[in-house]
């Protein structure tokens, strides 16, 4: 045949087989639709009072400019189990993406053997019946081959499959992502509640040090004759009762310290975290608008991606629907001898295509096509439950953060005035003008309104944590692996 007459049939099959490639059953993807409210509820006109008003452009913790926080949250991504076990199911999905790929290519094998076996010899009589033979021939069989196989696509169903593992390959990468981003924001919050437990141990120590001073100036005026002995015994009650809240701080911040140790991957035996000051002032965290939620949350993506995924193995189940057909050859050699194998004497060789159908199933193909579109079903509800759910995480972040904010100016307030209180009445107690009662609930109202100023500025750091959090932590879906 000329290479003229070749290419002209070349030529007319070509559109042919890119009509059939173009084929593929079972419904395109459509994102479901999702209508989000123009603006939060709860964000009303209220503006946190810190100027940082946007995220840093680096990782989302480093808008706290804490440097030990930073060290901490770096090694998530690199020791941490969860995030790790999760990078490592992204890479099963890639590969079960490798695996449905595989299936455009045809497959080709090779073979070589030999087999070495024996036959009677004998004869027959003069019956024409055969006699047992005293010795047996003794020969060998060499074969060799090749052979191929290749299914061709005609209804999708390989596309369609390929298709549904990508998603799920980026629904892979999402999940990582939200691992990742649980892990940190979980840091983030030990490590501020750590930080508060610090400073409570500090202010307890204060205040064991200055209720020590007001037992030792009780029990000079007992000695002199100006005070009761109920006064001496009043102030060692309130310094034991501080002594024992100031043993029992201790407690909580270790299992702070060891939740830390585990979210970064080491023994919490072999981790320390030195105690530090913690900051006063909380920075803002933007929460955007509600459509934002659906680009900036990993979770979300995940969901979406899945609802990608379900929709593909529609077109899987469709497929089924009809025929295959399979093109598939081979070339054999066999003889008794290997110098003489590869001879067309010994040669065997077929190709052909293969079409086939199943005509009767007991409803198999019509069950696997309604399960596929129930499953559909399933992953759109959980996709838009997903998005409700992250609606609803960012309202409660931003009226706790709003609430908290207002409380804390008035807890201030209440700190300073009870601190004013406590000095006024202790120099009045020197003075001998009020009982030593008057002592002790002044200090207990001072330390009780330090005690909830610091919870409340401790709950306002780990708010906004969680709010960053809820917003995606600075994540965007353009960041999954693209199909």
């Amino acid at each position: 045949m000329s290479s003229l007459a070749c290419g002209t049939r070349l030529g007319l099959v070509a559109p042919w087989l890119a009509l059939l490639a173009a084929c593929a059953v079972g419904p395109d993807y459509h994102r479901p639709k999702i209508d989000a409210a123009p603006s939060y509820k709860e964000a009303g006109d209220w503006k946190p009072s810190e100027p940082n008003d946007a995220l840093s452009k680096g990782p989302w913790w480093e808008i706290y400019g804490d440097d030990a926080l930073n060290q901490l949250e770096v090694k998530v991504d690199i020791s941490n189990e969860n995030v790790k076990a999760a990078a490592a199911a992204f890479d099963q999905a890639r590969a079960l993406v490798a695996q449905a790929r595989a299936g455009f290519w045809p497959t080709v094998g090779a073979h070589a053997g030999m087999q070495r076996g024996g036959t009677p010899v004998g004869t027959v009589n003069a019956a024409g019946q055969p006699v047992v033979a005293a010795s047996s021939r003794t020969q060998n069989t060499f074969s060799a081959g090749v052979s191929g196989n290749w299914a061709l696509d005609i209804w999708g169903q390989i596309r369609r499959s390929t298709e549904s593992n990508r998603a799920s390959a980026q629904a892979s990468a999402a999940a990582l992502a939200a691992a990742r981003l649980s892990a940190q924001s979980e840091l983030a919050t030990d490590y501020f509640e750590l930080r508060a437990q610090d400073q409570l141990q500090k202010l307890l120590d204060d205040t064991v040090v200055a209720e020590q001073q007001s037992l030792a100036i009780t029990e000079s005026r007992y000695r002199f004759g100006v005070a009761a002995r109920a006064d001496v015994v009043s102030a060692q009650t309130q310094l034991l009762s501080s002594q024992a809240q100031q043993v029992n701080a201790k407690n909580q911040r270790g299992v702070l310290e060891h939740a830390i140790a585990v979210l970064i991957g080491q023994q919490p035996a072999s981790f320390t975290l030195t105690p530090s000051a913690m900051r006063t002032d909380v920075p803002t965290v933007p929460a955007g608008i509600p459509s934002t939620l659906l680009e900036r949350r990993p979770d979300v993506a995940e969901a979406e991606r899945r609802v990608a995924a379900a929709n593909a193995q529609i077109g899987v189940a469709k497929a089924a629907y009809f025929p295959s057909l399979t093109l598939s050859g081979s070339d054999d050699y066999t003889n008794r001898t290997w110098s003489h194998l590869f001879t067309l004497p010994n040669r065997v060789w077929s190709i052909g295509p293969e079409l086939a159908e199943s005509l009767i199933d007991g409803g198999l193909r019509r069950a696997q096509v309604a399960g596929a579109r129930a499953a559909y079903e399933v992953s759109v509800d959980n996709y838009r439950q997903t998005v409700l759910t992250g609606f609803q995480q960012v309202e409660d972040d931003i009226v706790t953060l709003r609430v908290l904010e207002q409380q804390a100016v008035i807890e201030d307030a209440a700190v300073a005035a009870a601190r004013e209180s406590e000095k006024l009445t202790l120099n009045q107690y020197k003075a001998g003008t009020v009982p030593y009662s008057s002592v002790i609930l002044a200090q207990t109202t001072r330390l009780s309104a330090e005690q909830t100023a610091l919870a409340v500025l401790s709950s306002r750091l780990q708010s906004s944590v969680a709010l960053i959090e809820a917003v995606g932590g600075g994540w965007s879906a353009s960041q999954l692996p693209l199909p």
